[in-house]
């Protein structure tokens, strides 16, 4: 193994490390990872966008000592939906083509000044509207373990990053699951922080009431590092909360869940879930109580209402957010010869610059929320997330933290659900609940199926992130000393790549 093959399979712990005790250097460190996405990404398709030379810019700030902190020299890859000054933000879709922000998205800014080194922008489902990243303009991104297979949506890109060395740590954002189902089918770690837990300022908006920015990593601390450098209070974001982040990295490393109550979702598990993912989850849950955890069964009666509702909720929030793209301010601008008319202009470049899925749900969500119908659908369906959420907080009477499986089937081939919108849909069914709910939630790997990987789902109250990680650690320990090492050693496609 080369030295820069050492270097790019270390966590981002062990480089933060290394590179505070001055062993190696930030140049070093990210010239290894760009070395890795020349070698590899025209398989994977992870990245959109590879700034090399403002990330080793600042790397050389990092090794001058300008910038220091827990992460500082650390490469990372950051999903195109958030704004990066000066660097093209697509959010996966033709109509931004060729945007560059005049400013850094709250989150961006963290990441620099923590020392934190952005590679560059990954690809995702445009307008992070799909579950397998074979919806963005630019062409989808492959899963690292099988080449042939999605790697998750909408956060695909961040995920296949991470999963294929690229980069030890990647941002994501989860609106429906987009960065716990590409960390299920990737067998990485995603977690998605508390609703306001995580600034959305810069983030290019979803679902305004469901979007949460997040980390991507391959271990359960170099999340809680992530999740720490970016969490917080931030009063550009009126729905930010203005409370301390919940401590994170001193819970992953506690890997201890002695007397936590434990407690199955039976609305999340059984049938419609394949059953190599529910014999890995059921093994899973069997090691948490062997560590000590005592593990219940709940019942969650309106979960099985969240799909539908999530696709009222979200479609008719986009609806709203997208009605900025208008080919006036910014962005793509077609028809505009001198004769067409404002509204002729507008109605070509949104025909051209959006793709299908988000016209798709364009027309859904104005549909919704048109006279005479917001009641029976946009009204119904919130009045069913409070009934998701009073399910959560009974259960929470119960139980420390929910688990279920991340995802119901493993990675699934290309192409395979692009003409069937519900069969993608039913990807999330475990995931959007905690959406609805506000509440964070985490995937780790759990073992394989078929040779590919499964996630493992824990949730957690708002505000209560630490018992994630709690968890997480203690059952990635565990399952880490009975596989022998880390799951991703074992990917097929890694090892020839």
């Amino acid at each position: 193994m080369t030295e820069n093959n050492e270097l790019i399979r270390l966590s981002a712990a062990a480089l933060a490390e290394k590179l505070a005790a001055r062993e190696i250097t930030a140049v070093e460190v990210v010239q290894a990872h760009l070395d890795r996405i020349a070698a590899v990404d025209g398989d994977v398709h992870a990245f959109l966008h590879v700034d090399s030379e403002g990330a080793l810019a600042q790397a050389a700030r990092v090794d001058a000592g300008e910038l220091t902190g827990p992460l500082a020299g650390v490469p990372l890859a950051l999903k195109d939906v958030l704004c990066q000054e000066g660097v093209p933000t697509t959010a996966g879709s033709r109509i931004l083509e060729g945007w560059r922000p005049p400013y850094d998205a709250t989150v961006t800014a963290r990441l620099k000044a923590a020392g934190v080194v952005i590679l560059g922008k990954t690809n995702m489902d445009e307008f992070a509207m799909g579950s397998s990243t074979e919806h963005s303009a630019y062409g989808p991104t492959h899963n690292p373990w099988d080449l042939t297979r999605i790697p998750g949506g909408s956060g695909g890109g961040s995920a296949a990053a991470v999963a294929a060395y690229q980069a030890p740590l990647a941002i994501g954002t989860d609106t429906g699951g987009s960065i716990r189902q590409p960390a299920a089918v990737t067998g990485t770690v995603g977690v998605k922080p508390t609703y306001g837990g995580v600034s959305r300022y810069g983030l290019v908006a979803f679902s305004s009431s469901l979007d949460q920015a997040g980390p991507c990593a391959r271990t359960v601390l170099d999340a809680a590092l992530l999740h720490e450098a970016i969490g917080g209070h931030d009063p550009r974001d009126s729905t930010s909360i203005d409370k301390p982040v919940p401590p994170v990295v001193e819970a992953a490393r506690r890997q201890d869940v002695k007397g936590l109550r434990v407690a199955v979702v039976k609305e999340l598990s059984g049938e419609g879930y394949e059953a190599g993912v529910q014999e890995r989850f059921d093994e899973a849950v069997e090691l948490l109580q062997e560590l000590g955890a005592t593990v219940t069964e709940v019942s969650c009666p309106h979960f099985r209402f969240a799909l539908p509702a999530y696709y009222l909720i979200a479609p008719s929030e986009a609806s709203s957010n997208l009605a900025r793209f208008d080919s006036v301010r910014y962005g793509l601008r077609v028809g505009d010869d001198g004769v067409n008319s404002l509204e002729e202009v507008m109605s070509a470049t949104r025909a051209q610059g959006f793709g299908a899925e988000v016209k798709r749900r364009i027309i859904l969500g104005t549909y919704a929320l048109s006279s005479g119908y917001y009641d029976a659908y946009y009204g119904q369906a919130q009045k069913v997330r409070t009934l998701i959420t009073r399910d959560f907080q009974a259960a929470f009477e119960q139980a420390d933290v929910l688990v279920s499986p991340a995802a119901p089937t493993v990675a699934f081939p290309l192409g395979a659900k692009l003409d069937d919108p519900l069969a993608m849909y039913r990807q999330d069914l475990a995931t959007i609940p905690s959406n609805l709910y506000g509440g964070p939630a985490m995937s780790l790997p759990a073992g394989l199926s078929e040779g590919l990987p499964v996630g493992l789902q824990v949730m957690a109250p708002t505000m209560r992130d630490d018992l994630l990680y709690q968890v997480g650690g203690a059952l990635e320990a565990a399952l880490l000393d009975r596989w022998g090492g880390p799951l991703l050693a074992s990917a097929p496609e890694l090892a020839r790549a």
